[in-house]
């Protein structure tokens, strides 16, 4: 399991952050840099049918290395890091973990602690790979991509472990919801896959939010304010009354599992003009309808108050719930849970408070729940994962591979 540290490590360093504001596919360079990495790589260990295509897309096979026919099973993790946090200049540390506060950067006094995430507490005793404290990690997904590798390079090293053949893709662009845009699943040619993306030891997920994006454009009237009685309409204010006519508890920081929200991404204004970005989320279709309607609903009460036009509003959906289409191949899920239970890991099915991949490419006609990789407090400086959550990962993975062979002879 050393190799899966050193790749782990090696590729983190490589500034793969997604950018949504660039039309490019994939959105940044770094992307390609590590595409082409893991390209190279791939042909090394021994991998066969390698291809990246113009739009980042890595892929390629693990042969079968018998002579039944049995299902294909893909695992896909994706290149970029989030744009929300830092990831230039990524500096990994290796801590063995005692206890108590772990002292990430000694010149800005910067500390992970267990008494703002607890969670900590499960791993004394382990090895953890932190960030230097300034920067996020880049375990999502470099966790992914690291063992996924390391579990096709061990199946090579070991071909008494009957298998058939396994396909292996690499995905730019998750982060900014464009991953499976142009992933071609007619060449994946996998009868269904895993996501290998995210969560804590154990956790495997098959549901996930519907979710939709939208933008409030207002346009005010600015007046001189010693002559602006009747006449002037602040925008930013007539913004935060919009604001106000959503639940004020339906935000993330104050809902869980299958509670969805309205989470207001950005905003920016004047008197004159003002914008604000929300994502909408719920599991639930109806629920998710309602939220949306709500939005509309408003938009249109305060264009009534303030004339026509004064809020223009653009939405449309993004992704859906897979559960839809996992629910009639279940038995996926069922090969994940038992190759957990085999490798000595409790299987904890639990909601995804997010999207993946996997969502769209289940609707694309790629069957796609998502596994864990082992981290912790992804999108942040304080983002840390647990060896040996990695070497489990890279364990499953391979359990899988080989039930779904030994079963079908």
């Amino acid at each position: 399991m050393e190799k899966l540290v050193e790749r782990f490590i090696r590729y983190v360093k490589i500034n793969t952050q997604s950018d949504e504001n660039s039309e490019a596919s994939p959105s940044t360079p770094g992307q390609t840099l590590l595409a082409n990495m893991l390209s190279d790589e791939m042909r090394e260990i021994g991998l066969q049918d390698i291809s990246i295509d113009d739009n980042g897309y890595v892929m390629a096979t693990l042969p079968a290395n018998i002579s039944d026919k049995v299902p294909v099973i893909g695992f896909l993790a994706h290149l970029d890091t989030s744009p929300d946090c830092k990831s230039e200049n990524v500096k990994p540390q290796l801590v063995e973990y005692s206890g108590g506060d772990i002292l990430l950067n000694r010149e800005e006094n910067i500390f992970l602690s267990p008494m703002e995430f607890p969670v900590l507490n499960n791993y004394i005793g382990q090895t953890l790979i932190t960030s230097d404290g300034t920067t996020l990690l880049g375990a999502d997904d470099k966790a992914g991509i690291a063992e996924i590798m390391t579990a096709m390079d061990f199946l090579i090293n070991h071909p008494a472990i009957k298998h058939g053949a396994v396909r292996v893709a690499f995905t730019p662009d998750e982060e900014i919801g464009r991953g499976a845009d142009k992933f071609d699943v007619k060449k994946f040619n996998a009868d269904f896959a895993y996501t290998v993306d995210g969560g804590e030891l154990g956790e495997i997920e098959y549901e996930n939010f519907n979710a939709a994006k939208a933008k409030v454009s207002i346009q005010g009237l600015n007046v001189h304010p010693g002559t602006a009685k009747n006449k002037m309409k602040n925008s930013m204010l007539i913004a935060m009354e919009l604001n106000n006519m959503l639940p004020a508890l339906e935000v993330p920081e104050h809902t869980d599992a299958y509670e969805g929200f309205f989470h207001l991404t950005g905003m920016s204004g004047t008197v004159e003009n003002t914008s604000l970005n929300y994502i909408i989320r719920d599991h639930d279709m109806k629920l998710f309808n309602n939220k949306k309607d709500l939005l509309i609903r408003a938009v249109d009460h305060i264009n009534l108050k303030y004339g026509p036009n004064t809020v223009i509003l653009s939405m449309s959906d993004q992704y859906y719930n897979m559960k839809e289409k996992i629910e009639p191949v279940f038995h996926i899920v069922e090969l994940a849970k038992k190759a957990m239970t085999e490798t000595g890991i409790v299987p904890r099915i639990i909601p995804i408070r997010g999207g993946t991949d996997g969502s769209r490419l289940s609707y694309m006609g790629l069957p796609c729940p998502n596994l864990f990789t082992g981290g912790h407090n992804f999108h942040s400086r304080f983002e840390f994962i647990p060896v040996k959550s990695m070497e489990k990962v890279t364990e499953v993975i391979v359990k899988i591979i080989q039930i779904n062979a030994v079963s079908h002879l």
